[in-house]
């Protein structure tokens, strides 16, 4: 049994009408079985094809959903786990940007379903299988996919986006869906008026019937009792899989579209008359903090500089120790982490930070940082506030400060920066909020190059 068995029903006990623990019979209650059904008669289609413009040089040579977070994980484990965690074993995965990384992360970290089972995390890369255009949207990922989405013949298909930190039961806002009798959830988060250009913004009716929505609008309406927040799409749908069909053809056929769910399909279907509703993320959000749901768009350098840093603080808002809902991933075979050296000025150690396996910290300090697996740290150095990814070698006297290094550097001994700014834009990228982002061409290290 997997472990993720254990997490969907801990979590389906929040649906039990009227004591389920009180029941002695020997039939399970009735919700959790509906529930149960529900994720079974599903099928999840994540989009992870988007670069994801706004990381800069973290996507220049991988799809934002393949950027790591958290120590050791990358994005899209996030939503992954979300669907295995709520039941939902039947998943494609359409890429298309530089995906050969997310490509050899999803074959050795998420093959371990069971096809014999009918369970499946299936590779849905951009193959002209309709016309002879990549994918142009995310409604025409799914529709240029539609023949292999038929012969599963699921009820329902939650449409996913694939580069966003949280966690939710999906079993939830399927439930929600059916209750509804809504054609198409769409759920939404309260997020703040200054962010809306970023997000599709919904209006609802007492009912939380969609009655609006405009994509990333130029001058965002304030949802109502509230003059600073609105209410944003998730980027997260559900359809009743016939009208899904039926509403690719006819969005395909429309040579006026741009193919994308939140720009074309849901407006058009606003305007004609169909229900759409919208689920609120606070009523599946698996990780709540003092009642506000956790979920991270880590769209810029800066936001995803923040949210690893969240993780440092000693009860950080994402609870990734949550044996109930684990997060999964291409789990490396590697050495515990070590730290050597034990004298005035050359100690090994580090404090307030997650320090993954394969690191070494010889005679160095780590502060408030986050450092991914194949880390080494040498003598006299001084990482503060930092992002490090895997495989990267700092070398001695070395002092960072608000930095992230990307993937397979070599940082040269006695290099300083996240300092002075002014002396990093000679040499990297300095984002707005101050964080300098160093990436092994910026040291002359052309390791994604044929040499």
């Amino acid at each position: 049994m997997y472990a993720a068995d254990k997490g969907v029903r801990g979590h389906m006990n929040g649906f039990d009408q009227g004591g389920a623990a009180g029941d002695r019979g020997g039939t399970q209650p009735r919700q959790k079985i509906e529930l149960r059904d529900l994720a079974n008669n599903a099928l999840a289609i994540v989009l992870a094809g988007g670069r994801g413009s706004r990381l800069a040089e973290l996507t220049d040579w991988r799809a934002k959903p393949a950027v790591p977070f958290g120590g050791k994980f990358r994005i899209i484990d996030f939503t992954l786990s979300n669907c295995i965690n709520s039941g939902i074993r039947r998943v494609g995965v359409c890429t298309q940007y530089k995906a050969q990384s997310l490509i050899r992360h999803l074959q050795r970290g998420w093959s371990f379903l069971d096809g014999r089972f009918d369970e499946f995390i299936e590779l849905l890369p951009a193959q002209q299988r309709v016309t002879a255009d990549w994918y142009r949207g995310t409604a025409d990922a799914v529709y240029q996919n539609i023949d292999i989405l038929r012969r599963h013949h699921r009820k329902y298909v939650l449409v996913l986006a694939g580069d966003h930190v949280y966690k939710m039961d999906y079993t939830r806002m399927l439930a929600d869906h059916v209750a509804s009798g809504a054609v198409m959830t769409v759920a939404c988060i309260e997020a703040p008026l200054a962010d809306a250009d970023q997000f599709g913004v919904m209006s609802v009716d007492a009912n939380w019937r969609i009655s609006a929505f405009d994509e990333k609008p130029a001058r965002p309406q304030p949802m109502p009792g509230s003059t600073d927040q609105v209410l944003a799409s998730m980027g997260i749908y559900v359809f009743d899989e016939s009208f899904l069909y039926e509403q690719l053809i006819r969005d395909a056929e429309d040579c006026e579209s741009s193919h994308d769910f939140g720009k074309d399909v849901i407006p058009w279907l606003i305007r004609s008359g169909q229900s759409l509703h919208a689920h609120r993320f606070s009523d599946s959000c698996v990780n709540m903090n003092k009642g506000k749901p956790y979920w991270r768009d880590v769209g810029t350098l800066d936001a995803y500089w923040e949210a690893n840093m969240e993780l440092t603080r000693v009860v950080p808002d994402l609870n990734m120790y949550d044996a109930e809902w684990p997060i999964w991933s291409y789990q490396e075979q590697l050495p515990p982490a070590k730290f050597v050296f034990d004298s005035d000025g050359r100690r090994g150690m580090a404090v307030d930070s997650l320090v993954s396996g394969g690191c070494i910290i010889s005679g160095a300090t780590v502060r408030r940082s986050v450092l991914f697996s194949n880390v080494r740290v040498h003598d006299y150095c001084e990482v503060v506030d930092s992002v490090v990814l895997p495989n990267v070698e700092i070398g001695n006297n070395v002092i960072l400060r608000r930095v992230i290094v990307d993937a397979n550097c070599k940082l040269p001994d006695g290099l300083i920066a996240g300092v002075d700014p002014v002396a990093d834009r000679k040499r990297f990228h300095v984002t707005e909020g101050g964080v300098t982002v160093i990436v092994p061409e910026s040291l002359g290290q052309k390791v994604h190059h044929l040499r």
